[in-house]
Formats: structure tokens, C-alpha cells, sequence
């Protein structure tokens, strides 16, 4: 359906594509990846018309439509949510003027039989049957769908846009475009403005859509839902699979192996050849052998492996500084904006190394309590910070709150302090600023950059707790699960508000849902958390229709029970975790003790008075004891541990 041939672009002498080309075709569902700076969103521009390539072309047949979102717009619209929705259906509004106007023409003539008049009929059926293709029939119940699955309520519909944040407003940008029906959808991330219920409806919504879908995202499990050709761009390349996101990961290593194989058996063969060649040179019993051998050597065309950019972020969160048991105490916090209630009553506690998601639909709070902890704005109630407790805050807007008419390197010098000053050089080359990046303006910078730059200034806050909000929206796949690891091996307490269910999955232990101006508490990751709200959501359905099959319920209490189990052997694991961290304490501790009077044993001006001192031995003998049976029960806790974790 549209043709990308030979397309070219430059940025700065340098080749952000060369002379790619691919077909998008009707039912295709594509997933564009690639690294922060790779070109996808220039390759959707280009798609989309808004920008020209400076070599080759796109062609389209007549009448192709596109749809095309980017990451960041400003609407500065003044209409309600309804009306600027309903700006969506200019081309239906058009048919339908012109419909009632051939309509008012063909009731006034009774020239039947006529060429024109039945040109006439001819023109009204082409309109009508457009007008129904394109929904004319239901807009009213269509726009409703829209704008609910995307997470509005119906008291929302007649607010005033400038109302809603900008992410709000996003969200009825993706609604008109779905409602214009394009030929091709080109969205460029758009779960950073959904939450994980309208990212899942949004899944259901482009999974079954009848034109063309082109994605850019970093959420792996919404592209794997969707998506089934993944095109990579790197190194000015594409390389073209007809498959979902997790399965090209796999087919991307496996043509790089096969690549590196054939490379390798072609150097062993050209090692033999010149081997030969070398050592019959000088014979002339050899000359024809050795000819051949030549000739032979001079058309083996070598495997060219694929270019890999392997420029990435790299870090490791600090040791988190010691803290006391408790971290937060929240005693009957609430917020309210004016008239509008978001949080109220809300009573929990948060102890030291909790690993803790804040999900739920947007607007419900997320940011507003990471702010609230975080002393930011003003609220009801309490919330008390325990011992020593020391916040590190990244939040949703952090790429905003930099200063733009700063350098790279003047935004990390102004936080550095002593042995970080040194150092800030090498911490920005982690964070992928070397060379001539240093000196770049803020206000320059990429999405993805402003977003490596905050993360490098978090680096050095000494936190031992960490409150991230949407910390992933703008990193690529890499970046990602590098922050991802950093995350996983930091030792303080994690709170982190997210919708991406892959980034979540697995470093998390706790979910905190928002819903109704409280928080409902979930044990376990984000998956467990998702099944669970499908079980809840099920009981309720069971409520309001008590003539349920038997099969539904035992569905239900069968994953109730594993459930359950789950959540029995997840606090089982958690006791011997803390019993090990207990025992490495009490080793550790031990240990040193035992040291230190191993010390007096050795030190002459000591020993002498010991020598005379039978409870010191005792004492010394009872420590080795107990070490040795807190290293017995420590091995032991460890087979436990990965015992259950195998089950």
C-alpha cells in the first residue's frame, strides 16, 4: 500500500538512513525499533508526509489516508473533550452535506431516466457507502467507546480541554485518529500518555483494526500484543522481520551467530589456502596448484557481519545509606485541588527494602502521593519519614524541571560534590554524553537525552529510597534494561510508578492500586496484580448475574487458591530472606570479634595478661562455636531458599 524506496536522510554530515526501502501492506501490524537516536520518529514523519528525505521517495496510491500522533503536541484547544473529539470527523460531516444536498437536488427532479439524473443516484451510493465506511451511522456511540476505553468518564466529555494535562489531551489525539479510520496508523509512543487499563484496551482496539499500524515503542508487551512485523533501524540500516518484538530479539541473535559461524569456517578456509600457497610457492611441481589456490582465494567474498551498535547507558545505583525499619508512615493523608478530591484517608506503612508499584488509571493520584512524600505540595494528615531516610525523587516531568539554558556537563557540576567532581566527565560518559555532548544545551536535547540526563543526576543523590515516576517514558529497549538491572541490584527501598508491565515484572514485590480516592494494597509483581484485578472483576460480574456458570467459578476459586499459594509461598521465601540477612549480620559481626581477639592473642604487650585469663578463652572458644553453627544454619537457609524458588 505505501512504498518506502531508497530513502536517504542527513543529519550533520552524518547518515541517519541509507537508501532503505519497505512495503507497508494493508493488514500489517509493524513494530518500529531501535535506539534513542536511530530514526524511527523521522521515519514516521517522512511516512506521515511531514518531512522529506533528501534521496529517494514514499509512493502511496490516490486517497491513502494516514493517521500520525507523535511523542510531545501542544493542541491549545478551547472546545470540550466532546467537540474537539468530534473535529475528527470533518470528511464525514462533508459527506454529509453533500449527501443532503444530492438528496434535496434528486427530490426536485422527475427526470427520471436521464443520464445525469442516474449520475446523480451513482454519486449518492458512492457517498454513502464512504459515509458508512467511515462510521457516519453510530459517531455518537463510536466516540463514546473511544473516549472511554482511553480511560474518560462521561462527566469528563463536556469539560474544557485546557482542563486536562497534557497527557489528558494526548489521549483525544489518539481518540480522533482512531475515530478517522486512516488507511495507516502511525503512532510514536503513545503508552507514555495511557495508563495500563487503556494500554490494554488500546491493544484489543489496533489488534483487530482493519488498515495498517506502524508503532514506535519501548513497551515490549504492548508491542508483542500488537505488533507482527518488527523493522529495526540501526547503523543507517533496516533489517525486516515478520515477527512480534520477543521473537525477533531471538531471530536477531540468531542471525548474528550464523553470521559470525559462516565468517569464521570462511577465515579457517582462507587460513588453509594461504598455508598452502606459502609453503609451495617456490615449487614448480606446485605451480598449477598453487594457481588455483589463488584464483580460488581471490573470489571467496567474505561474510560481512551485520554492524552492531552497542553504545549504551551504564550505572549502579550507590549503597543505599542505613535506614531505620520504618521508611514511611502515612496517617490520614489526603489531597485536594480546589474543589476536586484526588486522595483522601489514605493510612499505610512502608518498611525498609519494600519494593512498591503505584498503578492505576491517570489522574488518580500516582504523582500527586510521590509528591506528597516527597514534601513537594501541601496535604491533610501525616506522613512521617522514618530514621535517617533519604529521598531520591525522579519525576514524571524531571526532563522539564532542567535548567534549558544549562550545558550537559554545568547540570551535573552544579550537584556534584566532593569526590563526584572529578568524576562528572566519566559519569556523563556512562549516561552516553562524551566528547562534544558535554557542551550541548538542555533546551537541544532529545526526549530520551533529557531523560538520561535527570537518571544521571539522581546517580548522585545517597537515597534509600528511590521514588521514580515513569522513569522508562522516553528511554529506548536497551537503556531501559539497563536501568532495569541498576534497579534490581539496589539495595534501599523502591517506589515506582509505571504502566510498562515488563519493566514492572519482577522488580516489584508489593502494588499499590488508586482507584477512588483511596489505594488498595496487592501482594506480589504486577502480573499477580493483573490476574487478581481479573478475578475482583469476575466477582463482581458474579454480584450483578448470580446465574454464573459452574465452570466460571471454579475458575475463579481454582486461581484464587493458586493465588493464595503463591502469596503463602512468597512470604515463606521473604522469612528466609530476612533470616539470612539476619545470619550474615550476626557472621559478620562475629567475625570481627573473633578477629580483634585474635589480635590480642598475637600482640606481646596483650598476651601476657591473658595468658592468666581462662573466661577470655571461653569467650573465644564460644564465638568459633557459635560462627560455626551461623554458617551451618546460613547454608542451610540458602538450600531452602533455592529449593523453594525452583518449585
Amino acid at each position: 500500500m505505501i512504498g518506502i524506496n531508497n530513502i536517504s536522510v542527513q543529519y550533520g554530515g552524518e547518515s541517519l538512513f541509507n537508501n532503505i526501502s519497505f512495503i507497508i501492506n494493508d493488514p500489517d501490524r509493524i513494530g518500529l525499533v531501535g535506539k534513542n537516536g536511530a530514526g524511527k520518529s523521522t521515519l514516521l514523519r517522512i511516512i506521515a508526509g511531514l518531512q522529506q528525505p533528501h534521496q529517494g521517495n514514499i509512493s502511496k496510491p490516490q486517497g491513502t489516508t494516514t493517521g500520525y500522533l507523535p511523542q510531545e503536541m501542544s493542541t491549545g484547544s478551547d472546545k470540550t473533550v466532546w467537540d474537539e473529539t468530534f473535529t475528527a470527523f470533518v470528511e464525514i460531516i462533508d459527506l454529509e452535506n453533500n449527501l443532503r444536498q444530492i438528496e434535496k437536488e434528486m427530490s426536485e427532479r422527475t427526470d427520471f431516466q436521464t443520464p445525469s439524473y442516474l449520475s446523480l443516484v451513482h454519486r449518492h451510493h458512492e457517498l454513502y457507502d464512504r459515509y458508512l465506511l467511515l462510521g457516519g451511522q453510530t459517531l455518537q456511540a463510536d466516540t463514546e467507546k473511544v473516549l472511554t476505553g482511553l480511560g474518560f468518564l462521561p462527566q469528563d466529555f463536556q469539560q474544557p480541554m485546557h482542563t486536562f494535562s497534557s497527557g489528558w489531551q494526548m489521549r483525544v489525539e489518539i481518540a480522533k485518529i482512531l475515530l478517522r479510520r486512516p488507511d495507516v496508523i502511525l503512532f510514536d509512543e503513545p503508552t507514555n500518555h495511557l495508563d495500563i487499563e487503556s494500554i490494554q484496551w488500546l491493544e484489543e482496539y489496533l489488534a483487530a483494526y482493519r488498515g495498517a499500524v506502524v508503532l514506535v515503542s519501548h513497551d515490549r508487551a504492548f508491542l508483542d500484543r500488537v505488533t507482527t512485523r518488527t523493522i529495526e533501524i540501526t547503523m543507517g540500516k533496516i533489517y525486516d522481520y515478520k515477527t512480534n518484538y520477543s521473537a525477533y530479539v531471538i531471530l536477531r541473535e540468531e542471525r548474528l551467530e550464523q553470521q559470525m559461524a559462516r565468517l569464521a569456517n570462511q577465515q579457517r578456509q582462507v587460513d588453509q589456502i594461504e598455508r598452502f600457497i606459502e609453503r609451495f610457492r617456490y615449487k614448480s611441481t606446485k605451480a598449477r596448484q598453487v594457481q588455483s589456490r589463488i584464483e580460488m582465494l581471490e573470489k571467496i567474498d567474505m561474510e560481512e557481519p551485520d554492524e552492531i551498535d552497542v553504545s549504551s547507558i551504564y550505572f549502579r545505583f550507590r549503597q543505599a545509606p542505613p535506614s531505620g525499619k520504618i521508611i514511611l508512615e502515612v496517617n490520614h493523608a489526603g489531597k485536594n485541588y480546589g474543589e476536586k478530591t484526588v486522595l483522601q484517608h489514605l493510612n499505610f506503612i512502608i518498611a525498609r527494602g519494600e519494593r512498591i508499584a503505584f498503578v492505576g488509571k491517570n489522574g488518580e493520584g500516582k504523582t500527586t502521593l510521590s509528591k506528597m512524600i516527597n514534601g513537594l505540595i501541601p496535604f491533610s494528615g501525616s506522613i512521617r519519614h522514618g530514621h535517617h531516610v533519604n529521598i531520591g525523587y525522579f519525576a514524571q516531568n524531571q526532563s522539564e524541571l532542567l535548567d534549558p539554558d544549562k550545558t550537559v556537563f554545568e547540570t551535573i557540576d552544579d550537584v556534584a560534590t566532593g569526590d563526584d567532581r572529578p568524576q562528572v566527565k566519566n559519569i556523563l560518559g556512562s549516561f552516553l554524553f562524551g566528547g562534544d555532548a558535554i557542551d550541548k544545551k538542555v533546551k537541544v536535547l532529545s526526549g530520551g537525552e533529557k531523560a538520561r540526563l535527570a537518571l544521571a543526576r539522581l546517580l548522585l543523590t545517597p537515597a534509600n529510597l528511590l521514588v521514580l515516576d515513569e522513569p522508562t517514558n522516553h528511554l529506548d529497549m536497551r537503556s531501559k534494561d539497563i536501568l532495569k538491572n541498576a534497579l534490581l541490584h539496589y539495595s534501599g527501598t523502591l517506589i515506582i510508578v509505571s504502566h510498562d508491565r515488563e519493566f514492572l515484572d519482577d522488580l516489584t514485590n508489593k502494588v499499590f492500586e488508586f482507584r477512588d480516592k483511596g489505594i488498595r494494597e496487592y501482594h506480589g509483581g504486577i502480573y499477580d496484580y493483573l490476574h487478581m484485578r481479573k478475578i475482583l472483576s469476575l466477582r463482581e460480574l458474579e454480584k450483578n448475574n448470580p446465574i454464573r456458570s459452574l465452570k466460571e467459578k471454579e475458575d475463579v476459586s481454582e486461581k484464587k487458591l493458586e493465588y493464595e499459594k503463591r502469596k503463602s509461598a512468597e512470604k515463606e521465601q521473604r522469612k528466609i530472606i530476612n533470616r539470612i540477612s539476619r545470619c550474615e549480620q550476626e557472621i559478620n559481626a562475629l567475625e570481627a570479634k573473633i578477629k580483634e581477639m585474635e589480635r590480642q592473642l598475637t600482640n606481646p604487650e596483650v598476651s601476657s595478661n591473658i595468658l592468666q585469663d581462662r573466661s577470655f578463652y571461653e569467650a573465644y572458644e564460644s564465638n568459633k562455636n557459635h560462627l560455626s553453627q551461623l554458617l551451618d544454619e546460613w547454608g542451610n537457609l540458602h538450600e531452602q531458599f533455592e529449593k523453594m524458588r525452583m518449585a
